[in-house]
């Protein structure tokens, strides 16, 4: 008798392979004893066992899940692996065993060799020589027993519930599995699986704002510095206000004349100052007459 704790996990197992089954497997379980638990396997695609469906009987002892029940197959099969009484040789029910497995686990496992025998480990020496010598002959026997042991005129009423999986997404699951299970029962050492990668990532969409965009406005475009007298001819810039007219010094006061006071007319030639004579020299020389 299992303990609590065992029979706990066994129970949500059940409930889990009864509503969602892996594909090609069910279970079947007594009403009398939940213990009494009886696994179903539709044989692979394409090997020997094709069409047949398999049953195998759990037995659980006080270990689980410590140690792996003992399980067995009640159907007949012509497999290097499975003895005349049933006895399966698989590593998983041996030293392979850990406490998270379980009855899925199990099932998946002895599916996986059904596709991939190990005739190094064999049980029954006739199954493992003749697959290794003459793998047409061993094929037509494995089916021979199979048409009489494993088919029935129509699948098991536990195959009526769907598989969680479907079918061709299991089928490729169960053939990597298989691989491994092969590989490790023979004592091959199994390559790690390589990650997948990832695709590339898409470039991000662009930002930029289009010219058309509402968001952007048009630079405004200042109208051409037009000149202040509309008489200048085209082409010629017009003098600013402030600039001198001509190289001459202008006086500080309005007139066209000096003043009478003046002494020096200052004039600009070539650069140079010279000093001419007053303006009135012929009214001064009077004025000076007179006064004497």
């Amino acid at each position: 008798m299992v303990s609590s704790a065992a029979m706990r996990r066994l129970m949500r197992e059940i409930n889990t392979l009864r509503t969602e089954p892996p594909e090609g497997i069910r279970i079947s379980v007594s009403d009398e004893d939940m213990l009494d638990i009886t696994g179903i396997i539709a044989g692979p695609v394409d090997t020997p066992y094709e069409g047949g469906y398999f049953r195998i009987k759990f037995v659980f002892t006080e270990e689980f899940p410590a140690a792996p029940p003992k399980c067995r197959f009640l159907t007949r099969i012509f497999h290097p692996n499975v003895s005349s009484t049933g006895e399966i040789c698989v590593n998983t029910l041996k030293k392979d065993w850990k406490p998270t497995y379980g009855i899925a686990h199990i099932l998946v496992t002895v599916k996986c060799l059904l596709i991939y025998p190990n005739p190094e480990s064999a049980l029954d020496e006739e199954a493992g020589k003749l697959l290794l010598e003459n793998y047409a002959a061993y094929s037509k026997h494995a089916k021979v027993m199979t048409e009489v042991h494993a088919k029935t005129k129509a699948p098991p009423p536990e195959f009526a519930i769907p598989s969680k999986v479907p079918p061709e997404t299991t089928a490729s699951a169960h053939s990597s599995s298989a691989t491994s299970v092969h590989l490790a029962n023979s004592g091959t050492a199994v390559a790690p699986t390589p990650a997948p990668v990832p695709p590339p990532l898409a470039p991000p969409p662009s930002t930029a704002f289009s010219l058309k965009s509402p968001l952007v406005k048009p630079a405004s475009t200042a109208p051409p510095l037009q000149p202040s007298n509309a008489n200048t001819p085209t082409g010629i810039t017009s003098r600013p206000a402030f600039a001198p007219t001509s190289n001459a010094l202008q006086p500080s006061h309005s007139g066209n004349a000096p003043a009478a006071d003046d002494r020096e007319n200052i004039a600009v030639k070539d650069g140079k100052k010279r000093i001419g004579a007053p303006a009135n020299a012929g009214e001064k020389r009077k004025r000076g007459l007179k006064r004497l």
